[in-house]
């Protein structure tokens, strides 16, 4: 009984999620008896500036559809409007998409509807939701500084007119890049299992682990140690960069992938 009630005892799983975001993966994994160190790989920062997002929101009344695509994007825009004393009137005659269920959650939590959550949560299937919806439309996409371009890219393509705005900036916290390399050599510390939720959290681990003379990933400090992707972005972030994607969530939340973890049976 013990077993069932906690199938990840005795597993150590590093989280590198941003430090405000680690809780919610932390807090399934140690209720299923893994013990978890978190060491963000992402820190989420405000934008150099505000003005084209300010402007957008000052012409909610021009768009037809505002797509975001994280949490991070729908706290960045409603944070926003509430300091620029934007109405939600203008917000609620918008049509939004969430890329997937907590980005759902999170503008609901804010008294708006949601019209299009895709069935898988990439940017793929936000385009594919859509498809029929955005001909002749106007297109507001709030997200981070660096993101992938399926989206704008394939909207305009579909008869779209898409401006895409900066909500927030993400960084590689310069802070975790001893403490990652001091976790990875402690015969303690070193964890079984790292868990990655999005390319730019694989991204930023490895660039925490390059040297600074030779640029270059030293992927000896990871043998022994399984990645777990929360979709297959990441893991094929995960393979570019030369790393395996031992697990892949089959959806792509972190209730999915901490589902696939436990699926994995490597605590045995």
């Amino acid at each position: 009984m013990k077993k069932k009630a906690c199938p990840l005892t005795g597993l150590r799983i590093l989280v590198g999620r941003a430090r405000h975001q680690a809780g919610s993966l932390s807090s399934a994994l140690r209720d299923l008896g893994a013990e978890v160190l978190e060491i963000p790989f992402i820190e989420i920062r405000k934008p150099r500036s505000y003005k084209p997002l300010d402007r957008a929101l000052r012409n909610l009344d021009s768009y037809d559809w505002l797509i975001l695509t994280s949490v991070n994007g729908v706290e960045a825009v409603c944070n926003r409007l509430n300091t620029l004393r934007v109405t939600n009137r203008k917000l609620a005659q918008l049509k939004i998409a969430a890329i997937g269920p907590a980005t759902a959650d999170a503008i609901k939590e804010h008294g708006q509807k949601v019209h299009v959550v895709p069935k898988e949560y990439i940017a793929e299937s936000v385009v594919k939701s859509l498809r029929n919806r955005v001909k002749g439309k106007r297109v507001l996409l709030a997200r981070a500084k660096v993101a992938r371009d399926i989206i704008p890219l394939e909207l305009r393509k579909l008869g779209a007119h898409v401006d895409v705005v900066e909500a927030y900036e993400t960084m590689i916290p310069q802070s975790s890049r001893n403490r990652l390399k001091a976790t990875l050599q402690s015969k303690t510390r070193r964890p079984q299992l790292i868990t990655f939720t999005s390319s730019s959290t694989v991204k930023n681990f490895t660039a925490l682990l390059k040297s600074g003379d030779l640029h270059k990933t030293n992927l000896k400090q990871l043998d022994g140690i399984l990645f777990a992707s929360i979709g297959p972005i990441t893991s094929a972030t995960l393979r570019q960069l030369g790393l395996r994607a031992d697990i892949e969530a089959e959806q792509y939340t972190i209730p999915g992938l901490v589902a696939a973890i436990v699926s994995a049976e490597i605590h045995e």
